[in-house]
């Protein structure tokens, strides 16, 4: 990985966990379903208007019901649990609870393509139940039913996104990436649509609130995707996996830098735990077995 490969590696870990900065701040305001509508509604225009000064115009229409689906479990789904999540939680704990993501899609692809669960898999799983165990167990925060909730739909986002990422892989190999993410924002947009009108609220939200939709759009959806599709192409999806690390510990600057939300003993080594386990789970710590297998 050369070193604007690198850069852009960062770039892309510290907006997408600004994405859970934002989300705190807009979704008090707004509400879960506004929040993630628009954000995928605004993002997928973003995308398609930059399809067009490229001259890429996206074709859609053979995957239609594809891109619906899609748009559900990848987006319309995992958008509005995450967001109804941090009514409750500060964006340093969502943001390493998203990072459970790699383990429920080893789950999923266990599941649904067979994909067997070696020792370090299983491994990896129960270190991850221990690491959510220990950044939500141990806290000097009360832990209420409010609390206790809002931790289950970030999981949920988690296993929706394990979904997404199985379905998008089967479905549609051979499509361009750029369609790929129109599809995908567009068709979570329509999904959310009548949601988001039945909870639109009745007066305007305040400035900084649609400050952070429109970062939320078009800074970490729209231009973070095209920065991850950028990565994929020059140095693969392998590398590009480790941002699962490094989103988290974004998630937990800008929590502490703009929120001012407290950083405890437990969300050290809760991410740290998660983050062992993911490498477990995405064989990215090789470890050897008597014969030389994983």
């Amino acid at each position: 990985m050369n070193a604007r490969d690198f850069a852009m590696l960062l770039s892309l870990a510290a907006l997408w966990g600004a994405s859970f900065l934002f989300m705190r701040i807009a979704t008090p305001a707004v509400g879960p379903f506004v929040t993630s509508d628009l954000r995928v509604l605004l993002a997928g225009a973003v995308l398609w208007i930059y399809a067009a000064l490229i001259k890429n115009q996206p074709k859609l229409g053979q995957y239609w019901k594809e891109y619906f689906i899609l748009g559900l479990i990848n987006a319309a789904i995992p958008f509005a649990f995450i967001s109804a999540a941090e009514m409750n939680l500060n964006a340093s704990l969502a943001a390493i609870l998203n990072a459970t993501t790699p383990l429920f899609t080893a789950l999923v692809a266990w599941g649904w393509t067979k994909e067997p669960l070696n020792w370090k898999k299983v491994m990896g799983l129960l270190i991850g139940v221990a690491g959510v165990s220990i950044l939500t167990g141990w806290s000097p925060v009360p832990i209420g039913n409010k609390i206790v909730y809002s931790v289950g739909f970030s999981l949920l986002a988690a296993l929706s996104y394990g979904f997404g990422g199985i379905y998008a892989s089967r479905k549609f190999k051979g499509v361009k990436p750029l369609d790929l993410a129109i599809g995908q924002q567009l068709g979570a947009g329509v999904i959310l649509l009548p949601f988001s009108i039945a909870t639109i609220p009745n007066k305007v939200p305040p400035a900084e609130v649609l400050y952070s939709i429109a970062g939320l759009s078009i800074l970490c959806t729209s231009i973070a995707y095209l920065f991850y599709f950028r990565l994929i192409n020059n140095v693969g999806a392998v590398k590009t996996l480790s941002v699962t690390f490094l989103v988290p510990i974004f998630g937990v600057i800008w929590g502490s830098i703009f929120l001012h939300e407290s950083i405890y003993l437990n969300t050290l080594v809760g991410m740290i735990v998660i983050f062992l386990s993911i490498t477990l789970v995405t064989n990215l710590l090789p470890l050897k077995t008597k014969n030389n297998s994983a």
